[in-house]
């Protein structure tokens, strides 16, 4: 696995092998979206955390690995659910897009 990320949040001091990252870009009308929160939920659907999308619509989490979802809340549009069995040392991507 080489470094590079394909259009993705960079990973530049994250040491992808001893993390488990979930991370991803939100987007409207095929724009990066600023200023959505995105939620994430454990296998029971709790609350465990929450981060804003950046200018450039990337959000990023470290979790434990197992099953998770995202929950993509932004102004003007319904939440929009994604789920994701993240594993450790793998990018974990889930990109979302809102209407």
């Amino acid at each position: 696995m080489c470094g590079a990320t394909t259009g993705g949040v960079a990973l530049d001091g994250v040491d992808v092998a001893k993390e488990t990252v979930i991370q991803g870009v939100v987007s409207r009308d095929d724009a990066p979206l600023a200023g959505a929160y995105v939620r994430l939920l454990d296998s029971t659907g709790e609350f465990t955390a929450e981060v804003p999308t950046s200018t450039t619509g990337q959000f990023r989490f470290f979790a434990a690995p197992g099953e998770w979802t995202v929950r993509t809340l932004a102004p003007g549009a319904e939440p929009v659910n994604r789920s994701v069995v993240a594993s450790r040392g793998a990018i974990n991507t889930v990109d979302v897009t809102v209407v």
